[in-house]
């Protein structure tokens, strides 16, 4: 399951975040994401994990809590929206 963590520190790294997560489950992958032109974090990350229990008991353990002194936004990931707008003209 992913969940999506917000409100990082910029000085956040994956190997924290690994650790931070990794106290109520195994982490499969930790992808911070970054800016495509200057290459540094935008302050989110996605964190995935491979049993959806462990993955709502660390939302709910984590979320609220503070991390290098930012408190952590910590929700189930959702795809990305869209998909029904078509562009230009139906004939």
């Amino acid at each position: 399951m992913n969940i999506c963590v917000g409100n990082l520190s910029y000085d956040t790294t994956e190997a924290s975040l690994r650790q931070a997560f990794e106290v109520c489950g195994e982490v499969t992958s930790v992808n911070v994401i970054t800016d495509r032109y200057s290459g540094k974090p935008r302050g989110f990350t996605f964190v995935e994990m491979s049993n959806r229990d462990e993955a709502m008991a660390t939302i709910a353990e984590l979320n609220g809590k503070e991390v290098d002194d930012r408190t952590l936004n910590v929700n189930e990931a959702r795809p990305a929206g869209g998909g029904d707008y078509r562009s230009g003209r139906s004939w």
